[in-house]
């Protein structure tokens, strides 16, 4: 659920519009804490209408194409990212924020869309037949090498992981051993 209703933002675009007020003075008399809020709702409201106002239910997906131009105008002008998103149809500024610093930290990989969701480590046995199995040509695509070898690094992380803890856990044990012969050859001496 947003946190502003349609109609409520639309109060506080009309009031502007009306000249009741400008952004500082209609975000302290709405109690909106951020006066850029009232600026972006104003902007999305001239340049979109109604629609501009309205949460979007639907998550709207932009092509690899689509975010690499938003990114390099962006990086290549001295655009808002405010006027960049009116310019180019997205009603959420906040996404191209997002997709900037993506692309700032990881290049264009960043941009370019993912399969979601949680990855098959294990393949359901097949049933065995009589013939002869169908040979598959391999799958040698970038993409499909680029996540053979992911899951080999994490492999790797996590046998080293495992390998270590079980050092540990011998070196505890170990220990543990020596108090109880320490122990025990004390409360000999003792008695």
């Amino acid at each position: 659920m947003s946190k502003y209703s349609f109609e409520f933002k639309k109060k506080v675009v009309k009031a502007y519009l009306n000249g009741e007020g400008g952004y500082g003075y209609l975000s302290k008399t709405y109690g909106v804490p951020a006066k850029s809020k009232i600026e972006e709702w104003v902007h999305n409201y001239q340049k979109f209408g109604d629609a501009g106002l309205i949460r979007s239910r639907k998550n709207q997906t932009y092509s690899f194409e689509k975010k690499l131009s938003v990114v390099e105008l962006y990086l290549s002008s001295e655009i808002s990212y405010q006027d960049l998103a009116l310019q180019e149809g997205i009603t959420n500024p906040s996404m191209i924020v997002n997709w900037v610093k993506r692309f700032r930290v990881a290049g264009l990989d960043a941009l370019r869309p993912h399969k979601k969701g949680r990855r098959k480590t294990l393949e359901k046995p097949e049933k065995k037949s009589s013939t002869l199995p169908i040979e598959s040509p391999v799958d040698t695509s970038a993409e499909h090498v680029k996540e053979l070898e992911d899951e080999l690094l994490k492999l790797r992380i996590e046998n080293a992981f495992l390998k270590e803890l079980r050092r540990l856990r011998l070196e505890d044990e170990a220990k543990m051993r020596e108090r109880r012969e320490s122990s025990t050859a004390s409360e000999d001496s003792s008695n």
